[in-house]
């Protein structure tokens, strides 16, 4: 152990005296060390941040839920085979509700986007969603100011109103001013009772909150029609069911309630947030394998880089290497200390261009408002990726120095 860390301290030693006595040709070499490690460590530090906010996005859709719908979220389905589908039916959640007892909560909701005036001030393309009592069970709604929407609400289709923190800022100069106030909505008057909770931007849109009213779904069936709202019917499972087997479930229920024979297609589509969450790390697992594979192009560049100077090293240090050898050191002595040598001389690059990464993802983390962070794995993926490319690179010129013949390494000039 302590013979190790004699040879460690050697090896650090002469990299630090390889650096300080050239300095131009030792950055030089290392400067592709530095990109390699800036492009993958960018690469996977910002496709990384970027997969944690969008699987952090698509949970927030609801947890172990089914979206029945007439449209395929996965764009797998052609458009035109999906166009002649009949929309889901209020009706159809009432006997969902009877017919899949593994369902903890299923609700029903309608989506239009249009304009919310307010005395003189009108606020165009405004999400306006329409729902049912469970949909705050499979929905996290916050609400600061005011209340949720009660039972009454629903039970009369009251014209109250949950309003978004964005739209109330707009409407309002201050959000909290909003809960009291009326809104005019389809030429209807609308009661805000309460304010959602600020939830800020989201990477794939998802409910966005902060720019949505929402209605009981009785109000809002009275101003809009129904098959041209975008009617959805959400399904959330109980905690101890298989997405697999409420699928299963939920698909025989609807092909019952909508009469379908066994030689039938489905003419809904059963869209569940953890088959998104897959699909999207599949996604991001082939991007981060292509970004990888081409920043390795700049490290084996690097790599050549630092290789010369080990070659270059070796030569200028043969009489030292024989002194070494004459008084007794050992071949895996001498190639112990070159491999050091080496990967310090890489860790120094790598660690040049994790600086980069680091002052990088600030900037794109500033301008882009969603945060860009580089984890602990990936910070040890750096080091290791330097250490092996300075073993790789070093382990020729350390076997040569190891081999040499200390009689003739001695003689030479």
């Amino acid at each position: 152990m302590r013979r190790t860390l004699e040879i460690l301290g050697t090896g650090i030693k002469m990299a630090l005296g390889e650096f300080r006595s050239n300095k131009l040709r030792t950055f030089l070499s290392l400067f592709g060390i530095t990109i390699g490690i800036f492009c993958i460590i960018g690469v996977l530090a910002t496709v990384n941040s970027l997969e944690q906010n969008v699987q952090k996005d698509i949970k927030a859709l609801g947890s172990n839920t089914i979206f029945i719908d007439k449209w395929d979220y996965s764009g797998r389905v052609p458009y035109w085979k999906l166009m002649n589908r009949p929309t889901p039916k209020f009706e159809e959640m009432k006997l969902l509700k009877e017919t899949v007892p593994e369902a903890a909560n299923i609700a029903f909701s309608l989506q239009r986007m249009d304009k919310v005036e307010f005395e003189d001030q009108k606020l165009e393309n405004v999400r306006m969603y329409g729902i049912t009592e469970e949909f705050g069970n499979i929905q996290t709604i916050d609400v600061v100011d005011g209340r949720y929407f009660q039972q009454t609400d629903y039970d009369y289709a009251s014209n109250s109103a949950v309003m978004g923190y964005k739209v109330a800022e707009e409407l309002f100069g201050k959000p909290e001013r909003a809960v009291g106030r009326q809104v005019v909505v389809y030429n209807k008057n609308v009661n805000i009772v309460g304010l959602i909770k600020k939830q800020g931007s989201s990477i794939i849109g998802g409910w966005e909150f902060d720019n949505c009213i929402l209605l009981p779904y009785g109000f809002m069936r009275t101003i809009v029609k129904e098959e041209y709202s975008d009617p959805v019917i959400m399904l959330q499972g109980k905690e101890t069911m298989p997405m697999a087997a409420l699928r299963d479930e939920t698909a025989g229920a609807m092909r019952s309630i909508r009469k379908l024979k066994p030689t039938q297609q489905d003419n809904f589509s059963l869209n569940d947030v953890d088959a998104f969450g897959e699909f999207a790390a599949g996604i991001f697992s082939g991007i981060n394998m292509g970004g990888f594979f081409i920043a390795l192009l700049s490290l084996v560049v690097g790599m050549f880089g630092v290789a010369n100077i080990m070659f270059v090293t070796v030569r200028e240090r043969t009489s030292q290497i024989g002194l070494k050898k004459a008084i007794g050191a050992k071949k895996n002595t001498i190639l112990m200390e070159f491999l050091m040598e080496s990967a310090f001389l890489c860790i120094i690059g790598g660690m040049v261009g994790l600086l980069l990464v680091f002052v990088l993802t600030q900037i794109i983390s500033s301008s882009l408002g969603f945060p860009i962070y580089i984890s602990v794995k990936i910070m040890m993926t750096a080091i290791a990726i330097c250490i092996f490319v300075g073993i790789l690179a070093g382990i020729i010129p350390a076997s040569m120095a190891a081999k040499m013949d200390p009689v003739v390494a001695i003689r030479s000039k």
